[in-house]
């Protein structure tokens, strides 16, 4: 399953609201709207608009019902992100099995190389007068050798680096619970 994937399944109307809050919430604009609500809500009373006590009620009241929202939305928003590192460490996953197959490929290469290398040998003590083509045939395959051995070298790095990312994950993951 890919990210997008998952970004599109259950993409209610809710969601997207709850997507869309969850992101106004952490923006300037809402650290504006904030600042600017706990003003008015202190210079009601200085203007003898609103007795001191009422304003105090409603704007604690508003404060907790906002917070009890907040962490819902907060709580939300932590489920999707587990979601999203379950969706990449199972990507992780099969990377790493790719890898794995991969390597296996070129160690049975390079297993065949060194079979060819073997028969070059062998025809090379057989044949004492090679000629300049057996040279360059040679070379080719200890070149071809060569690249595979830096082949295996890139995939082993890889590899390691793989392995690095999901503990990484893991420890992502832990860090959110």
């Amino acid at each position: 399953m890919k990210l997008k994937d998952l970004n599109q399944e259950n993409t209610s109307a809710l969601d997207r609201l709850a997507d869309g809050i969850i992101g106004w919430i952490g923006s300037t604009a809402s650290l504006i709207f904030h600042t600017l609500l706990f003003i008015v809500s202190f210079l009601l009373p200085i203007f003898k608009i609103v007795h001191f006590e009422e304003m105090l009620l409603v704007l604690t009241t508003i404060v907790s019902l906002e917070a009890i929202y907040l962490s819902i939305f907060i709580q939300m928003s932590v489920n999707k992100s587990n979601k999203h590192i379950e969706v990449i460490k199972e990507d992780v996953n099969e990377i790493q099995e790719d890898i794995d197959e991969i390597q296996e490929d070129i160690d049975e290469i390079q297993e065949d190389i060194d079979e060819i290398q073997e028969d070059i040998d062998e025809i090379a003590e057989d044949d004492d007068d090679e000629d300049d083509d057996e040279h360059k045939e040679k070379a080719k395959k200890v070149i071809l050798k060569s690249n595979v051995s830096n082949n295996t070298n890139e995939i082993k790095s890889l590899k390691s680096k793989i392995i690095d990312l999901q503990t990484q994950l893991e420890e992502l993951m832990k860090n959110q619970d």
